[in-house]
Parts: C-alpha cells; sequence; structure tokens
C-alpha cells in the first residue's frame, strides 16, 4: 500500500522546488532592461545574447537523466536545482555581448537540467496521488516567478544595482532549494538498469505534442523577456512600471495554472487549450494595438493566462503518449525550449528590422496555433484516463 503521506510531502517538495526554479526565472526577466544597459546593447545583440539562454538548456537537458541515473533522483535535483540558483549572478557580471552569451548559455544549461529533473519528479508524484497534479505544480512555478518578478520590480524601482540584487536572491534561493530537495522521492535505478544515452531525437508521439508547447513557450518566452522592454522603449514608461508588466503576465499564470488542474478536469485538456489559444490571441492583439501601458499590461495578462496550462498539460499528454514516458517528456521539453531559443532572437531581430510591434503581431500569429493544433492532446488525454482510474481507485484513503 502506498503511503498516502509521504506521497503528499513530497508532493509539496516537489512543489517548492518548481516555486524556488520560477523565482530565478522572475528575478531574472525584470532586470533585463539594466542588463542591456550595463552590456550597452541594442534590441537585436541582445536578442542574440538571449538566445544562448535555450541553446544552453537544449544542450543540458540529456544530460540530467544521466545525473539522475548516477546519483539518484533526490541528489541529483539538489545538486541542479543549486546550480541553477547561483548561476543567476552570472548575466549581471558580463559587461559585452560575448560575456553575456557565455553567461546566458551557462544560466540555461543550469535551468534545463533543474528543469527536467523535477519535471519528472512531477510525473512520478503525479503517479503515485493517481490524480493530475502537474498543472498546479506548474503554477507554484508561475507563483515562484511572480514573487521573483515583484522582488525585481521593487529592486528596479528603488534602482538597485542588479549585481546586488541578484547575489542576494541566489543565496536565499539556493538555501530554500537545497532544503526542499531533503523530501523528494529518490528513485534508485535498478543495478542492470542502461544509463539513458547522452543524447536521443524525441520519439514521434512527442512531436505533435511539442508543436502546442512550442506555440505557448513561444509567447511565453517572448512576453518574459520583452515585455519590460516593450514598455519602456515603445510607450516610454518608467523602469518601475515596465517592471510591472512583467510582474502582471507572471501574476496570471501563476493563478490559472494553480487554478488549472480542476478545469482541465472539468472540460478536457483539448478544450481548454483551444480556448486558452483565443485569449491569448486576444491578448497579443491587445499589445500590438496598445497605446497606453495599461493597455499593454492588460494585453502581456491575457496572453499569460491563455498559455498558462498548455506546457504542464504537453508534460503530462507526453507521459501517457507512449511505453517510454521519460522520453517522451524530454523530447518535448527539448521542442519547447526550442521555442526558447528561436523567441528571444526572432522577436529582437524582427524589432530590430521592423518595430517590436510587428514582432509581438509575430507572437499573436503563433498562438493561433494552439486553438488550431489543440486536438493533437486528445488522444493522450484518453490514455491519461485510462491510466489514472485504475491507480486511482486501487489507493485507499482520503485524496490530498
Amino acid at each position: 500500500m502506498e503511503d498516502m503521506s509521504g506521497v503528499r510531502r513530497a508532493r509539496y517538495a516537489v512543489a517548492a522546488v518548481f516555486a524556488v526554479h520560477g523565482a530565478v526565472t522572475g528575478s531574472f526577466a525584470t532586470r533585463v532592461p539594466w542588463i542591456q544597459d550595463h552590456a550597452s546593447l541594442g534590441a537585436g545583440r541582445l536578442g542574440f545574447a538571449l538566445a544562448f539562454t535555450a541553446l544552453g538548456a537544449s544542450c543540458a537537458m540529456p544530460l540530467a537523466g544521466r545525473i539522475s541515473h548516477r546519483f539518484g533522483s533526490r541528489n541529483a535535483l539538489r545538486g541542479l536545482i543549486a546550480l541553477w540558483t547561483l548561476s543567476l549572478v552570472l548575466p549581471s557580471l558580463a559587461p559585452n555581448l560575448p560575456a553575456l552569451c557565455l553567461a546566458m548559455f551557462t544560466y540555461g544549461a543550469c535551468a534545463g537540467m533543474a528543469d527536467v529533473a523535477m519535471n519528472a519528479l512531477g510525473v512520478e508524484v503525479e503517479r503515485r496521488l493517481g490524480r493530475s497534479v502537474m498543472s498546479g505544480l506548474h503554477g507554484m512555478w508561475s507563483a515562484g516567478a511572480l514573487v521573483g518578478s515583484a522582488a525585481g520590480t521593487l529592486a528596479a524601482h528603488l534602482g538597485a544595482d542588479a549585481r546586488t540584487h541578484f547575489l542576494l536572491a541566489a543565496a536565499v534561493l539556493t538555501v530554500l532549494g537545497v532544503l526542499s530537495c531533503t523530501w523528494v522521492p529518490d528513485i534508485q535505478p535498478a543495478e542492470d538498469e542502461e544509463p539513458p544515452p547522452r543524447f536521443a531525437l524525441p520519439p514521434r508521439s512527442a512531436l505533435l505534442i511539442g508543436m502546442v508547447g512550442f506555440c505557448a513557450v513561444f509567447a511565453e518566452g517572448a512576453s518574459l523577456d520583452w515585455s519590460a522592454v516593450f514598455l519602456r522603449d515603445r510607450l516610454d514608461s518608467s523602469a518601475g512600471l515596465a517592471a510591472a508588466s512583467t510582474t502582471a503576465f507572471m501574476l496570471t499564470m501563476a493563478v490559472a495554472r494553480i487554478a488549472g488542474d480542476a478545469v482541465v478536469n472539468r472540460f478536457g485538456a483539448v478544450r481548454t487549450v483551444r480556448a486558452g489559444g483565443v485569449l491569448a490571441v486576444l491578448g497579443g492583439l491587445l499589445v500590438v494595438l496598445a497605446g497606453q501601458p495599461a493597455v499593454a499590461m492588460g494585453g502581456f495578462a491575457l496572453t499569460g493566462l491563455g498559455i498558462a496550462v498548455v506546457v504542464p498539460l504537453c508534460f503530462a499528454a507526453a507521459g501517457h503518449a507512449g511505453p517510454n514516458p521519460s522520453q517522451a517528456i524530454a523530447g518535448v521539453a527539448t521542442i519547447t525550449y526550442t521555442s526558447g531559443l528561436i523567441a528571444p532572437s526572432l522577436i529582437g531581430g524582427v524589432a530590430q528590422a521592423t518595430s517590436l510591434v510587428v514582432s509581438f503581431g509575430v507572437v499573436t500569429a503563433l498562438a493561433c496555433g494552439l486553438t488550431v493544433c489543440a486536438g493533437v492532446l486528445r488522444s493522450a488525454e484518453r490514455g491519461a484516463e485510462r491510466e489514472v482510474s485504475p491507480r486511482a481507485a486501487a489507493v485507499p484513503g482520503p485524496r490530498p
């Protein structure tokens, strides 16, 4: 019989790790304008440097499985989350484009490895519970990002040096992340189990699911990295108000993801993603047409609401879509991070050639793909129902 108190404790511990991971991202996103000024970069060169984040993640993600295989899931996550939190300091130290590219590559590599490790444990917790919790876990990531972005907004408003801000944030988040890993599941490989490959192509089952995630992550990455720059450069907003646009975006993401499991259980993954696509398109149109900061902030918030549950649903769907869930999840993660690789550079390149308004027109067009392609989650949704129901019936006692 499954120890439900231990599973609940593991769920909360994994949720805390998700929150810490998100807090690093939120802290960074609000200080992108400071980093841009510190390194003396235009929009195109900034976009080029930001692309190295996803490049580093895509290169390093396959290593997470081998690290977990060698050290066990708990020790692996403890080390990887510490690397991720400490890497926050690096971008603020870069004085020029080459240094920033190297910093962003390292930052992204640490982010990707920790991301894969914590999502794999999230899927394991979901299976032990016998019901969907992935949206809620990603909601904790968004909540952490919201806290990080709120602190970053305050720091930007006070004119604080990002190097000092990031050093303090990294110290606090490292302690919280390492302590939270004490209670996550400790999965050890069998003695005769072969280590996972260093690199493997995504399985076919992950490709279409990954493309849905691609559209959502493109909109998310563009909004996170460029919303503050958009308000400052396009609408002449103050540094504090520009940073607050990122906070508004993360707020709607957090609320929608925390409530997402209940919505998906009622309406299903396909209808939820289709409706979210409509909201994301409306939000993108508000940004494109905005003449006032409040309108643009409302557009970013609506975009966040629309795309919030898409990535958690893609990870959950991948886990039910094929015979090798971990490989499928890694495949979807690779595709979504590729979207993160393309988004910053494309937004910056289009902005350099035309304007940021045109750049967010591209974001809006891709958001249409969520509504058009949501049907690919249907078969995975049915698989999840077949898999979850027997487990739920087999686990006695109250639900957490």
